[in-house]
């Protein structure tokens, strides 16, 4: 399967997740138009009263149609049912009001957190395979015995390059192009010595990164075998994405201990809300990495510390001092959950 077409079954699969999550959002009154008329329920055969069956809640009228199959199809993945268009643009503007009318109640015109959340992340790993460069996808990383074995067939190979140097120079031949082969191969040898060096220490063990042994061993495990490691941690990185929600909850309380005010619901709507943002950033960003839109994608980097004040102000109605307190801490917060999501998703492989 292609990039391409991988892309879009992820992101149709985001869509039908999250429809699955919210099977009645923005529908209207009559349901839409159907293709039959039935006087009772297909389902469960309760005779019908208006657009939807009162026993059971199935529509009144079903489509048969190929027409209307895709039509659901177009319908569900980038309409999402009206209320996406409505979400975005309080997420991205005003996040803090979002949060807020949600947890209050005010859900009818908006996307739930959850199926916001499930299809965002199908939506960044979508485009993450349809924007990833080829020539990356099987990028060899060198580990430090796979540097220290190359590092010995490059000598080898100067060493051959300097006995047909001699030869050549007894015969009274010219070596200026092979002199310029052994200038480049020492050249890249001196990188290829520098970096074994700087990964590794003590006679070839991994440099201690940090004193917290879980850290340490999710360091030495990516070392160890990068190239699998990379692809287990973003195969997990889909399916355990829901962690970073959990995680991060603990952290948001953190920001408002034994507080009488706010509890863990409204913690983890905002989280939830919080990592979709975030979400749809990594994807404007793979974006414009695409696009070569470097100095673009890295200001985009400055973008979250003030959604995070925006969001923290207007969901928990703080003053403009506790906001900006709280921001900072959550920050570090984030970071941390981050890290640990990483530590977690390395055990797994």
């Amino acid at each position: 399967m292609s990039d391409l077409t991988e892309s879009l079954a992820e992101m149709g699969q985001g869509a039908f997740a999250a429809r699955a999550v919210e099977p009645h959002a923005g529908e209207g009154a009559d349901g839409g138009k159907g293709h039959t008329h039935e006087s009772a329920c297909l389902n469960c055969g309760t005779t019908l009263v208006g657009s939807h069956c009162h026993a059971c809640g199935q529509a009144a009228h079903v489509h048969r149609t190929l027409g209307a199959f895709f039509h659901d199809l177009m319908h569900g993945v980038f309409h999402f049912e009206g209320k996406i268009w409505r979400t975005l643009p309080m997420l991205i503007r005003h996040p803090g009001k979002l949060t807020r009318e949600y947890i209050d109640g005010r859900r009818a015109s908006y996307v739930s957190p959850i199926a916001l959340f499930l299809f965002c992340v199908f939506l960044m790993f979508g485009v993450f395979h349809a924007t990833e460069e080829p020539e990356n996808l099987g990028a060899k990383m060198t580990s430090p015995t796979e540097l220290a074995k190359a590092i010995a067939s490059s000598e080898k190979r100067i060493d051959g390059l300097k006995t047909r140097r001699k030869a050549l120079a007894a015969a009274g031949k010219d070596t200026d192009q092979i002199d310029k082969e052994i200038d480049s191969k020492e050249t890249a040898l001196g990188v290829m010595r520098d970096t074994h060096d700087a990964v590794t220490e003590n006679g070839g063990d991994v440099q201690q990164i940090s004193d917290i042994r879980p850290i340490q061993q999710a360091v030495a495990k990516f070392r160890e075998n990068p190239d699998l490691a990379a692809y287990k941690l973003q195969t997990y990185a889909y399916k355990y994405s829901w962690a970073l929600i959990p995680i991060s909850v603990p952290f948001l309380w953190l920001l408002f201990p034994f507080s009488r005010r706010f509890h863990l619901y409204e913690h983890t709507v905002f989280a939830t809300y919080s990592i979709c943002f975030m979400t749809l950033l990594a994807v404007v960003a793979m974006l414009l990495g695409a696009v070569g839109a470097g100095t673009l994608e890295g200001l985009l980097f400055f973008v979250p510390p003030f959604h995070m004040y925006a969001q923290l102000k207007g969901t928990y109605g703080l003053a403009r001092r506790g906001a900006l307190w709280r921001t900072a801490l959550l920050v570090i917060f984030a970071c941390t959950a981050l890290l640990l999501f990483f530590v977690a998703l390395t055990a797994q492989t």
